[in-house]
């Protein structure tokens, strides 16, 4: 296993990039989505917990004058080292075609298509957004 692959696979690494994405300034990432998406869409708004497996947007389509607001709360990635899906447990959006279009997607996985290339990136972000296991309570016997 190469260095790449260990270090991708490191606990602190994960732990890093989530207190990176913590500490990242929300002016940033909108101000870098809104340079990914120009003449598509406009980010006014982009809330995201890596923890708590939630986010929250708010984007206006090019030519569109009201946003659209999205709420996904538990998403995660599923798999193993060879297959991948996304889940989406819920979401709500304050258009009502969004409903619609959240409630056909919601619940269900997702395959993510194998990038032989990226591999072990697509591993690092699939243990990135994995969701935790509850802690187990111990309980004492008292004698």
């Amino acid at each position: 296993m190469g260095f790449k692959s260990n270090l991708l696979k490191s606990n602190l690494l994960k732990r890093t990039v989530k207190v990176g994405a913590k500490l990242t300034p929300k002016i940033l990432v909108v101000s870098v989505a809104n340079i990914l998406l120009k003449g598509v869409a406009e980010f006014s708004d982009i809330l995201y917990d890596l923890d708590q497996h939630t986010a929250f947007v708010k984007v206006t389509l090019y030519g569109e004058e009201e946003a659209i607001e999205v709420a996904l709360d538990g998403f995660e990635i599923l798999g193993d080292e060879e297959n991948y899906q996304f889940i989406l447990h819920k979401a709500q959006s304050n258009k009502p075609w969004m409903n619609n279009i959240l409630a056909r997607i919601v619940g269900k996985t997702w395959d993510i298509p194998e990038i032989p290339q990226y591999k072990d990136e697509l591993g690092f972000v699939a243990n990135l957004l994995k969701a935790e296991e509850p802690e187990q309570e111990t309980v004492k016997e008292i004698a």
